[in-house]
């Protein structure tokens, strides 16, 4: 179950939201805001926050993760000719496995700059490259996952349903699910 702005925590998002705390924002309209991180990487680091309480990626409704994503859209030539980069990261922490420490989902907008000694290390450098098969395997539970009647589908309607034709895995018939 998504958590909302009714629920029963502290998250001090939804303090700056209310009013109650010192924010910097540079965008709102009646369903999100964004104002500049505080413990930023550079000069010009931008949350996209929703107004209502949702923790996670996965609790937004559908209409309200595209309306984050184009608000983002929409500030990030604007910081980008503040901050004098193009170059930028586009971050989404969700749960704290992941490195999510304000558990109100928001996105980073984080401008680059040389030497900033920020770093997104991908493809991570301690990861081995898994044989196809177990790619293909995966990629086909996902299909199977997506296909599912009996599956709770978040957000508007249709959202978790694979678009277009069936996906092929490569190399031909799909792996064997684990």
């Amino acid at each position: 179950m998504p958590e909302t702005a009714k629920t029963p925590m502290h998250c001090p998002f939804c303090d700056i939201i209310r009013g109650a705390g010192e924010v910097s924002v540079c965008y709102e309209d009646a369903v999100s805001m964004a104002f500049m991180d505080i413990q930023p990487v550079n000069d010009g680091h931008v949350l996209v926050v929703p107004r209502e309480h949702y923790a996670r990626l996965e609790d937004l409704p559908r209409a309200l993760g595209l309306h984050l994503y184009q608000v983002a859209t929409q500030l990030i030539p604007v910081v980008q000719q503040v901050a004098g980069t193009r170059d930028m990261n586009i971050v989404v922490n969700s749960g704290s496995l992941a490195g999510q420490d304000v558990h109100h989902f928001h996105v980073h907008l984080i401008p680059r700059c040389p030497d900033d000694g920020f770093d997104v290390p991908l493809p991570f450098p301690g990861s081995a490259m898994p044989h196809r098969q177990r790619l293909d395997a995966l990629a086909a539970r996902i299909i199977a996952t997506l296909r599912d009647p009996m599956r709770p589908t978040p957000g508007a309607p249709g959202a978790g349903t694979a678009v277009g034709a069936a996906p092929r895995p490569v190399g031909g018939a799909p792996a064997a699910v684990r």
